[in-house]
């Protein structure tokens, strides 16, 4: 099921397809084994598959240096069309077949995901979706918040259980910097409030880098706390490689907690749950909780239960992959819904990605890796 590479006549074409060959190039293994423990599809490494993260459009609205840089998504980038991307049919079929292995959770990512005509549309769908145990399924949302303010209450009203803001400051020169189009921190918080308000459960993801918004720390902790919103700090990461990422460019989750515990005090709390990214503290004089994501410093992947459905249907089994499984040819070429599952089960199992942990003890995968638009955060 390999997608086969068009001749090149154009830069642009050359640059679209180099990314369809990687996104879509590995097929499904058909020799594998099917592996379950405790009624839960596990892969190599005894971790069960729990959220799937759906990147639902690959267009943004910020060009975030550490993300979408303009030298590299520059107005000659080549964008998926419409019918390049899963349908919300599709994209509701395969949430159906996950949730029947084990899903529990679904957060819509980008690209910015409200970019996408008729979002709500899809999330009323996929809330209609019972997980395993007959519960709800939990639905999420990531965000950069240009469009939240007037949004929030239709997002609401369809059936989003909560959200996530990414805000690298609220410094107005800082956060312009950084989102390198000019967007005004104030209409990013004023979605958070309006979030808020509407009755959805807000955190607010930084990703701090040296020289960029250490200054920020403080004035992003004095901005969220007693406000009911979470605030996450994270180590900046080397998700893709348009972001020139380097090891000297992280600051450590601890020298954050340091800086922060000299002002407000904090205390550690427990994990609500396995597999969960942050590392949860709160603030002694009732401030509130804050989280620290240290994928850099302090590897998780032994406790990963997540996939990445990419735009166009790819299947990633990590944020740093440098390839995936192509899902979007079997829903398109006839497959039943059985053999589907039976070729994510075969997937899941086959996993034994720990992309993290081996940099984090001092080896250096050397592999292209998906930008992160394509297959969310």
């Amino acid at each position: 099921m390999a997608k086969t590479v068009v001749p090149i006549v154009s830069e642009r074409q050359e640059q679209a397809e180099r990314r369809r060959a990687q996104v879509l190039s590995l097929p499904v293994p058909l020799n594998g084994e099917i592996r379950t423990e405790n009624d839960s599809l596990v892969d190599r490494r005894h971790r069960p598959l729990r959220d799937i993260r759906i990147s639902v459009t690959d267009h943004c609205n910020f060009r975030c240096r550490y993300c979408m840089p303009k030298e590299k998504f520059d107005s000659h980038h080549q964008f998926l069309t419409h019918t390049e991307l899963l349908t919300f049919d599709e994209i509701t079929r395969l949430v159906r077949i996950f949730v029947k292995l084990g899903v529990q959770k679904v957060r819509l990512t980008g690209g910015e995901p409200t970019l996408r005509k008729h979002l709500s549309e899809l999330i009323a769908r996929l809330k209609k979706i019972p997980r395993a145990d007959g519960r709800p399924l939990d639905i999420a949302m990531t965000t950069n918040a240009t469009l939240l303010e007037r949004m929030a209450g239709e997002l609401k009203a369809a059936g989003l259980d909560r959200v996530t803001v990414s805000l690298d400051a609220v410094d107005e020169t800082i956060f312009q910097s950084i989102n390198d189009v000019g967007f005004p921190a104030k209409k990013v918080l004023d979605g958070i409030w309006a979030a808020r308000d509407a009755g959805l459960p807000v955190k607010v993801n930084t990703v701090l880098k040296k020289g960029m918004n250490e200054g920020e720390i403080i004035p992003l902790v004095e901005a969220f706390r007693h406000t009911g919103v979470v605030l996450r700090f994270i180590e900046y990461m080397d998700a893709g490689t348009a972001n020139g990422w380097r090891m000297d460019d992280v600051l450590p989750s601890a020298t954050v907690v340091e800086r922060i515990n000299a002002v407000y005090p904090l205390e550690p709390l427990d994990p609500n749950y396995r597999g969960e990214t942050a590392a949860r503290w709160r603030f002694k004089d009732g401030g509130g909780e804050i989280g620290f994501i240290s994928s850099v410093t302090q590897a998780f992947c032994k406790d990963c239960t997540r996939a990445r459905l990419s735009v166009e249907g790819g299947l990633f089994l990590c944020l740093f992959a440098d390839r995936g499984y192509d899902l979007r040819t079997m829903l398109r070429g006839g497959a039943t819904d059985q053999e589907i599952e039976e070729a994510i089960s075969l997937i899941w199992c086959s996993r034994n990605d720990n992309y993290s942990e081996i940099r984090h003890s001092g080896g250096n995968p050397d592999r292209q890796r998906i930008e992160m638009q394509y297959i969310g955060g």
